[in-house]
């Protein structure tokens, strides 16, 4: 047991990872946040819930504990944006999605606690991250990366308009093969939700670093809108009748991208 990520293992041939998932702000550092940050509205709430279904297909599902707003995990360790020209966050953010300040007047982490918190919290779950693609890569020619996340349908400090319901992002085709990615847009055209792939979010750090389908590693990043299965304004609660809705959905997606690269193990056999 560790206090910055959970982790149950399975051995099929997909690990979901959920970077953003966690709420806890350490002891020592919550007086350096404003009371809109202990707010903790930027979280990807409830996505261990709503994902629980991949336990039955043997999936490894990692999601961390600690907040983003202490260290972003889908960042780059050297904080080089992932989006140029853009506005996003970084690696240890000072503004939330709608531009409020994080941290109270003189408390904003200097580069020496950056480099602490990347060895504190950052490295931990990208080591456990890589350690558990290649147990489950020892085990099958092809792995499938899932990577978890949503966020508020309406942000126009980051983003015009609503988002499409479903964002899949896997950097242009690059991250995975293109039979694995083909599935996944079946599933969300077959839908009754709106979608895009590769449009406002084309995969994160994660996807982007461990993606790499010549090596067997396929990465798939779906950014959902929260308004599909949660209450997108505080106490944001799990909205039951919405994520049963949506549920079937991501089954498919997920079953679907995990079928391709069964498929593809199977012709390597």
């Amino acid at each position: 047991m560790t206090d910055l990520y959970t982790l149950e293992r399975g051995d099929a041939p997909l690990l979901i990872s959920i970077p953003h998932l966690g709420t806890s702000i350490p002891e020592a550092l919550r007086g350096q946040y404003t009371d809109v940050a202990l707010s903790l509205a930027d979280t990807d709430w409830h996505l261990d819930r709503l994902y629980a279904f991949a336990k039955a297909l043997g999936a490894t599902i990692l999601g961390a504990r600690v907040s983003r707003y202490v260290i972003d995990l889908n960042r780059p360790p050297n904080d080089e944006s992932l989006y140029p020209g853009q506005t996003t966050t970084s690696l240890c953010p000072t503004e939330t999605f709608r531009g409020e300040p994080l941290y109270r007047e003189g408390c904003t982490p200097d580069a020496a606690e950056r480099q602490r918190r990347v060895a504190a919290y950052w490295q931990p779950y990208h080591d456990t991250l890589r350690a558990e693609l290649q147990r489950l890569r020892s085990q099958h020619a092809n792995v499938l990366l899932w990577e978890a996340h949503s966020i508020a349908s309406v942000l126009p400090r980051l983003f015009e308009d609503k988002l499409p319901d479903l964002n899949i992002g896997t950097q242009e085709g690059r991250t995975a093969h293109a039979s694995v990615q083909a599935r996944v847009e079946q599933a969300a055209a077959g839908s009754a939700y709106t979608w895009v792939a590769n449009g406002r979010f084309k995969g994160g750090y994660i996807t982007r670093h461990f993606g790499a389908p010549v090596d067997g590693m396929h990465g798939i990043q779906l950014e959902m809108c929260q308004s599909t299965y949660m209450n997108e304004h505080a106490p944001f609660d799990y909205a039951p009748a919405l994520a049963e809705k949506v549920e079937p959905t991501l089954r498919e997606m997920v079953g679907g991208a995990l079928d391709a690269v069964k498929a593809l193990n199977a012709a390597a056999a």
